[in-house]
């Protein structure tokens, strides 16, 4: 399982967050490895496989992704256009975080100044 980081506290305790909720990093992980097992999802995220299928099925019914059986295995294609659940945010489309998290840097152009 992943391990995060420990931020520490105004009482000096850690206390364990990131920026991102499971259902993003499955998301991300997802949008990374369309084929991925979700044994593999869960993995990488850091929660249990039945997490990992709850979140999807959430997921899959908010419409921002469509599982396909391919034989034995699922395969994932993400919606980019659906939009951030959160008022906040719900201007934006998802398919600007899965690029800012899934582009190759090596494969961007180096532009020279």
């Amino acid at each position: 399982m992943t391990t995060m980081a420990t931020t520490p506290g105004e009482n000096g305790s850690g206390r364990n967050w990131t920026f991102l909720t499971n259902h993003g990093h499955v998301l991300l992980a997802i949008a990374r490895n369309p084929t991925a097992r979700l044994r593999d999802v869960a993995e990488e995220v850091g929660v249990t496989e039945r997490a990992a299928q709850a979140i999807v099925a959430d997921l899959e019914a908010g419409g921002y992704l469509q599982r396909t059986r391919v034989g034995r295995r699922n395969e994932y294609t993400i919606n980019p256009s659906g939009h951030f659940r959160h008022p906040a945010e719900a201007d934006q489309q998802v398919g600007a975080l899965l690029a800012l998290f899934t582009t190759d840097p090596a494969a961007e152009p180096v532009t020279e100044s």
